[in-house]
C-alpha cells in the first residue's frame, strides 16, 4: 500500500513540474477567478505534503538500485531457461495448493481448451467482434 501512495506521488510531482509557474499575486492584481485561484492553493499545499514523500521515494529508490541491478542479472537467466521450460502458461490452469502446502500446475487437456476453430460456435450471449 505505501509502495502505490509513492507511485502516486511521482506521477503527481511529473505533473506538477510540467506545470507553469504561478504568481504569489493576489486574484484581483492578476485578474484570476477565485476558481483559478483555489487551484492554485490547493496544488501549492499538495506540493509541500508531498515533498517529504518524493525525497523519501528518491532515496529508497537510489538504495534498492543496487539490489534489483544484481537480482536482474542473478535471475534473469533462470527465470529465461523456467520461461523456455514451461513453454506457452496459457496450457495450465491456475496453480493450486494442496492441504500439506504442495504447489501443483496441471497442463490443460484438449477437453479444457477452447475452441480455436474459427468456424467454432460462439458461447451463448458471446458476440463475434
Amino acid at each position: 500500500m505505501r509502495h502505490t501512495h509513492m507511485i502516486l506521488a511521482a506521477a503527481t510531482s511529473l505533473m506538477l513540474g510540467a506545470s507553469p509557474a504561478v504568481t504569489q499575486e493576489t486574484p484581483e492584481e492578476n485578474g484570476q477567478s477565485l476558481m483559478q485561484e483555489g487551484a492554485r492553493l490547493f496544488w501549492e499545499g499538495f506540493q509541500r505534503e508531498m515533498g517529504p514523500a518524493l525525497e523519501t521515494l528518491r532515496d529508497q529508490a537510489e538504495e534498492m538500485e543496487p539490489a534489483l541491478r544484481d537480482f536482474v542479472e542473478e535471475m534473469g537467466p533462470a527465470l529465461r531457461d523456467l520461461m523456455e521450460k514451461a513453454g506457452d502458461l496459457s496450457a495450465y490452469h491456475a496453480p493450486e495448493v494442496l492441504p500439506n502446502g504442495d504447489i501443483i500446475l496441471r497442463r490443460k487437456t484438449p477437453e479444457d481448451a477452447p475452441e480455436t476453430s474459427p468456424d467454432a460456435p460462439l458461447p451463448e450471449g458471446e458476440i463475434e467482434i
